[in-house]
């Protein structure tokens, strides 16, 4: 029995070296997987704020789009006035 037991003694030490490797293993996963826990968390936290960017962005385009087209309007007004005052005017049409 006593020549058996150095054999044990490495046996042990074996399966000690092993399930080190394997927690080491473990520790790396566990790092990695935090890390990638925060990766996700930031980003997820920068979509939702750029969700509330994009509807600022919508309202304020919506405001622009209607004072571009009442500059429009504006603008159409003003060029009919310009050339009301511009054209000649014939004599008997009512315009003098």
């Amino acid at each position: 029995m006593t020549e058996d037991l150095p054999s044990l003694i490495e046996q042990h030490q074996k399966e000690i070296w092993e399930w080190k490797q394997k927690e080491s293993q473990w520790v790396r996963d566990k790092n990695q997987l935090d890390g990638n826990k925060k990766i996700i968390e930031e980003l997820s936290s920068k979509i939702v704020e750029m969700g509330k960017i994009n509807l600022v962005h919508k309202e304020l385009n919506g405001k622009l789009q209607t004072r571009l087209t009442e500059v429009e309007e504006d603008n159409k007004k003003l060029a009919m006035q310009i050339q009301d005052l511009t054209t000649p005017r014939k004599f008997g049409d009512g315009k003098y």
